[in-house]
């Protein structure tokens, strides 16, 4: 296996706090070329804008022969495509076929290459990604994303903790990728359901679950019902979905919400949502990927269920060693949420919390200006936890 390395650092590209961000993800996670990204960054203020844009960065990669490039800039181009985009599919399509032949050296047979499964779930699948572990085993983890996760995204990841001596599954679930995409299964809360059917699928016991962005509300979830999963990993703070996006809100929104909600008001949550969503972006894409990948009518159903991604009210059934990442400057995350979810564990077997920051070029969401440093930091602590030497 090649030497795995992660790129570092964050830049301010666009004004807009979640289009910056997505940029910064291209760059950092999907194989975007900084120069490339920042020519474009300031002709994109929405999703029309980003998917001109990145499609004709992705154009130009492809007609240079830049393939690692190409996937990458393709792969974000469908990001910001709404459901009912007769391109959506298409866009979605071409990144994979370009990644999975690019690739190639990494997936097939041998023990230390990608191994790709399809598991039973549903009457349909979840496609799960396993390799074995270089030299001896420290531990299994199963690894997953979340809101708007794609599996391709953890390539380097995967390899990288396999070749730290850690056995790997990682697996898309109901309302990610290939299972919302193909299979048409959108999200659910009960995230114990998809973690079952791998972990009974491969026979496995004892290991480490990793959530990363939502999965820090759907991996502990995981964690509450089932005991075979003995370490927890929420890699973002999420104590509940729909708090996270109102914690930025005036208490009065959020009181008014929450009543509106209580008394059925859909007719009034969708009107002041509509209005927001024509002024800012971030709630325009929100409404609409939550539409599409929670199967909900319109606002007021996919404020319903957000509510229902909640660790708070399950958090007495956790009862294993837990390590929660937070980042000080997390554009989705109110920092000052991490407060509820800790004091929500009261029966966890051992609780980290560890805070990046700005000092370290990690205090975005998901830590992704520094994603080694959060990674080392998790098989760090589950060699301390395990006691199983360092790492």
């Amino acid at each position: 296996m090649n030497n795995i390395s992660f790129k570092k650092g964050i830049y301010q590209l666009n004004k807009d706090p979640n289009i910056n961000y997505q940029l910064n993800r291209m760059i950092m996670w999907n194989g975007g070329d900084l120069d490339e990204v920042k020519s474009v960054a300031p002709k994109i203020h929405d999703c029309k804008s980003w998917e001109k844009e990145i499609l004709s960065l992705g154009d130009k990669a492809l007609t240079e022969g830049r393939t690692e490039n190409a996937i990458g800039y393709i792969r974000m181009a469908e990001f910001f495509m709404y459901n009912g985009n007769p391109k959506k599919m298409m866009v979605y399509d071409k990144a994979r076929e370009l990644f999975y032949s690019y690739y190639s050296q990494y997936f097939g047979s041998e023990a230390h290459q990608i191994q790709i499964e399809k598991i039973p779930y549903e009457n349909r699948y979840l496609p799960c990604w396993h390799i074995g572990a270089s030299g001896e085993k420290k531990d299994t983890i199963l690894l997953h994303g979340g809101n708007d996760s794609l599996i391709e995204e953890f390539l380097f990841t995967v390899l990288y903790i396999a070749k730290q001596g850690f056995e790997v599954y990682c697996f898309e679930g109901p309302g990610q990728g290939e299972v919302l995409k193909k299979c048409g299964i959108p999200f659910t809360n009960e995230w114990e359901r998809p973690v079952k059917a791998i972990l009974d699928y491969y026979s496995l016991e004892d290991v480490t679950i990793v959530g990363v962005s939502l999965g820090g509300v759907l991996a502990p979830r995981a964690a509450a019902f089932e005991k075979r999963i003995k370490r927890v990993v929420g890699w973002s703070i999420i104590p509940n979905l729909l708090e996270v996006g109102f914690a930025t809100r005036p208490k009065a929104i959020r009181r008014m919400t929450r009543l509106l909600l209580k008394t059925n008001q859909r007719w009034f949550i969708n009107f002041v949502f509509n209005k927001m969503a024509a002024k800012e972006e971030l709630i325009h894409w929100a409404m609409n990927h939550g539409k599409y990948a929670y199967d909900c009518k319109d606002a007021f159903e996919y404020i319903q269920k957000s509510d229902n991604f909640d660790m708070v009210k399950i958090a007495h059934m956790i009862t294993q060693d837990f390590l929660l990442l937070g980042a000080k400057n997390d554009h989705f995350i109110d920092f000052s949420l991490y407060k509820k979810e800790i004091d929500a564990l009261k029966n966890v077997r051992s609780l980290t919390f560890r805070v990046f920051t700005d000092k370290e070029q990690a205090d975005n969401h998901c830590n992704m200006g520094n994603s080694k440093l959060a990674i080392d930091t998790i098989l760090n602590w589950i060699c301390q936890t395990k006691k199983v030497g360092v790492c």
